[in-house]
C-alpha cells in the first residue's frame, strides 16, 4: 500500500522578522499607499485603503459618515480638485496590533496647500480580511 507524501509548508517570518513586525509593515504600506494616491490626485485609489463593507465609519468635522460610497462622496465634495487636495503627509504613526486581524493606528496628518496648511490627528481601526488590511473606522480631527 502506498501513501501519498504530503508536504506542509508553514508560513514563517524570515529570520530576524516577526509576524507582528510583518503585519505592522503591511498596515504602514496601506497608509503609505493612501498618501501616494492622494498626492497623485486620485481619490478613488485613496479610498482603496478603506473597507467597502457597509459598516465603515468615517468621522470628521463633527460629522459621522457611514459606508464607503458616502465617504467617497464626502472626499469628492470637500476636495473637488488638486488645489483643494494639496500634498498630504502622514507622520508619527503608532501601530498597535489587537490580534491577528485587528489593529489601531494613531497618527498625524497635514496638507500643504497654496493658501493654508491644515493639520491634525487621526485614529484608524483596521481589520485584516481577504483583501488584506483595510480601514473600518476613521476618526480624523483638525487642529485649530
Amino acid at each position: 500500500m502506498h501513501f501519498p507524501i504530503v508536504l506542509l509548508l508553514l508560513a514563517a517570518a524570515p529570520p530576524g522578522r516577526t509576524s507582528a513586525g510583518m503585519e505592522t509593515e503591511a498596515i504602514r504600506a496601506v497608509i503609505s499607499q493612501q498618501q501616494d494616491d492622494w498626492n497623485r490626485g486620485d481619490i478613488p485609489a485613496f479610498m482603496n485603503g478603506y473597507s467597502r463593507e457597509p459598516g465603515l465609519v468615517f468621522t470628521s468635522g463633527g460629522e459621522v459618515h457611514r459606508g464607503w460610497e458616502e465617504a467617497l462622496a464626502r472626499f469628492r465634495t470637500k476636495y473637488p480638485g488638486r488645489e483643494a487636495m494639496g500634498q498630504l503627509k502622514f507622520s508619527d504613526l503608532e501601530v498597535t496590533l489587537l490580534g491577528s486581524s485587528a489593529a489601531v493606528v494613531l497618527g498625524k496628518w497635514s496638507l500643504q496647500r497654496a493658501a493654508d496648511r491644515p493639520h491634525g490627528v487621526f485614529t484608524l481601526v483596521l481589520r485584516k480580511g481577504r483583501e488584506g488590511w483595510r480601514i473600518i473606522h476613521d476618526h480624523t480631527s483638525a487642529a485649530e
